[in-house]
């Protein structure tokens, strides 16, 4: 059996160059997104133009705002960007049918046995960043035999390991004492003693791994492994930028790039090597907390070989299993499962035409035959479409769309067609049509048959002879016309406060309300903001009174209601605390009603809330 490849693609701009795809005249200037961390704003993806400025995640914004005094931001919008993920996710299907995410901006693919259909993992790669380079968004790539170690060469493939602090503090020490340091043995500073080669070999074999950045023996001598990746390390520095060991490592996006000693891809391990290519990286690259890479970098162990050499019993002592395991899980010594995501389901079909069509009866003649396959596709699912996108590609190359929406997930194509037909009309076909694409961009599940018992099964028959369905149809033309929010129904609500008694949701994604609760008293039929009434300042309620201009007289009465505020909530009309509501007929025929405020936080009086017609 084939050794495992993972492959590993970090998109470390997604979020910034998924909104430069939308509005490219935000490339045209240092942009990132913006993200809420505590109370403050900090700095989430950027662009390429706003790292070249020399911003990096995680900065605070007015920090970036004083460096680079261009900076465009938009917040970030991390459900759009799982969404754009879930695009990046069946493209890269075309590379192998086994692609999992385990972060929001990376993907991870098992390349085994896939590899040689596109020439090479060395080829492979090369067509992941062509691909990219065309949908404008920057990739980095890594292949190895786990899922660590792709990770790793991903994010720090070719990555040169410095230090926590201004200067290397080994390089400034003094010379006699860096003299004496390089004297003594591996196994005298906590290293494990070496196996020595027979004496007829070891020179070339020590020079040969030295030189090649590859041990063939894997982790067998720790000398020369702890040599190969200090020297491997020196010559495949070619990442630009800022490097923070203790985990900012991120700011820092690696291009593609050789080993200038071996002339091979720093992105890709070969099989069985994975020590010899992760041995020169960052101790970062193991996926560690910052802390745990800045107590480690202050020990002068600032590269992966570094810690392979050392006492594994004193590391877990130190620094916890944490960092053992994380080194097995890199090295293949430890398992790490991924599990495959699937990718979201879509539900599209196109029709191509040999001659460029543009009467309207062309055009509902071509929906004839596209509907009942996708509504196939659609039943097989157990889904119903909630939303369409259709979709006209003129001869010319431009595109016009459209898109109706449902009241209820449907697939049945006789409740289809009409809402699409009402919109082919506004269709222009330019200099001809020679492709339509019917797209279902929100769909939910569906079910022939509602679970019921014998309590609701005469409810569900009810609803089903009253017309349920015709009154979701109607709310669909409506819709075509005038937009699903702007139909609205009322909801009752858990309020005794007049003006909240009720709730206004949008018809199309609530059901209808069936009881409503009766109310202590009757409530009028027009409601508006309290109005001040101009009569005696006393509960009693008043015989004569000025409201709106005009003099009225009370000719009946009835009450009163007393309705408390909310205490838990701050209302801003209710301040005036409690109140006496009263019915008021009026000579002038009106039945008003009426209501005295006992003060509160603010002064006492009548007012006007309602009229019962």
């Amino acid at each position: 059996m084939p050794n495992r490849r993972i492959l590993s693609l970090w998109f470390p701009r997604l979020g910034a160059e998924r909104l430069i795809r939308q509005d490219p005249g935000l490339g045209t200037a240092p942009f990132a997104t913006v993200r809420d961390a505590g109370n403050a704003q900090v700095l989430g993806a950027l662009s390429a133009a706003a790292s070249a400025a020399g911003l990096y995640p995680g900065q605070p914004l007015r920090d970036a705002h004083a460096a680079c005094a261009d900076l465009l931001t938009r917040r970030a919008n991390p459900h759009r960007e799982a969404a754009f993920l879930g695009v990046l996710h069946r493209w890269a299907a075309k590379f192998s049918p086994w692609v999992g995410r385990k972060e929001p901006d990376a993907l991870v693919i098992d390349l085994t046995g896939c590899a040689h259909l596109f020439g090479g993992e060395a080829a492979l790669l090369a067509q992941v960043m062509l691909d990219c380079t065309d949908l404008g968004l920057s990739v980095s790539p890594g292949i190895a035999d786990t899922y660590g170690a792709a990770w790793a060469l991903a994010r720090y493939g070719g990555a040169v390991a410095g230090s926590h602090r201004s200067g290397d503090a080994v390089d400034q020490e003094a010379r006699a004492t860096r003299s004496r340091a390089g004297k003594r043995r591996h196994w005298e500073r906590g290293g494990a003693a070496p196996a020595l080669p027979p004496v007829s070999t070891a020179l070339p074999e020590t020079e040969t791994e030295a030189e090649t950045g590859q041990g063939s023996k894997g982790r067998g001598d720790a000398v020369t492994s702890h040599r190969t990746g200090r020297r491997t390390g020196q010559r495949t520095g070619h990442r630009t930028g800022r490097e923070d060991d203790a985990g900012r490592g991120a700011a820092v996006y690696p291009g593609a790039g050789t080993d200038a000693g071996t002339g091979r891809d720093a992105r890709i391990a070969p099989p069985g090597k994975t020590y010899g290519a992760l041995s020169a990286l960052p101790i970062a690259a193991l996926r560690l907390p910052g802390e745990t890479v800045a107590q480690l970098s202050r020990l002068g162990l600032r590269r992966i070989g570094d810690l392979a050499g050392q006492p594994r019993a004193s590391l877990a002592r130190r620094f916890g299993t944490g960092l053992v395991y994380r080194l097995d899980q890199a090295m293949g010594a430890a398992p790490e499962p991924i599990s495959p995501a699937a990718p979201p389901e879509r539900f599209s079909i196109r029709l191509s035409l040999p001659d460029p069509i543009g009467l309207e009866a062309d055009l509902l003649a071509a929906l004839d035959r596209m509907l009942p396959p996708l509504c196939d596709k659609l039943r097989r699912k157990g889904r119903g479409a909630r939303q369409l996108r259709f979709e006209a590609y003129r001869a010319d190359g431009s595109m016009q769309w459209l898109g109706v929406g449902l009241a209820r997930a449907s697939a049945d194509p006789e409740r289809l067609r009409p809402l699409l037909a009402m919109k082919v009309g506004e269709v222009d076909a330019g200099f001809g049509i020679d492709m339509l694409r019917l797209d279902v961009t929100v769909h939910e599940p569906v079910h022939a048959r509602d679970p019921v018992g014998h309590a609701e099964a005469g409810r569900v028959v009810a609803a089903r002879l009253s017309g349920q369905t015709a009154l979701d149809d109607l709310m669909g033309r409506l819709g075509a016309r005038l937009g699903l929010e702007a139909i609205t129904r009322r909801h009752p609500a858990s309020s005794h406060i007049p003006e909240k008694s009720a709730l206004t949701l949008a018809a199309a994604w609530s059901e209808p309300a069936t009881d409503w609760p009766a109310p202590a008293a009757p409530r009028p039929l027009l409601l508006w903001r309290p109005e001040p009434v101009q009569a005696t300042d006393h509960p009693d309620p008043p015989r004569r009174f000025r409201w709106r201009g005009r003099d009225f007289t009370a000719t009946g009465l009835e009450g009163p209601e007393r309705i408390a505020p909310e205490w838990w909530l701050e209302e801003p009309d209710w301040r005036s605390g409690q109140r006496d509501y009263w019915q008021v007929e009026t000579d002038r025929g009106d039945r008003l009603w009426l209501y005295y405020a006992y003060g509160g936080a603010l002064s006492s009086g009548w007012f006007c809330h309602g009229s019962f017609g």
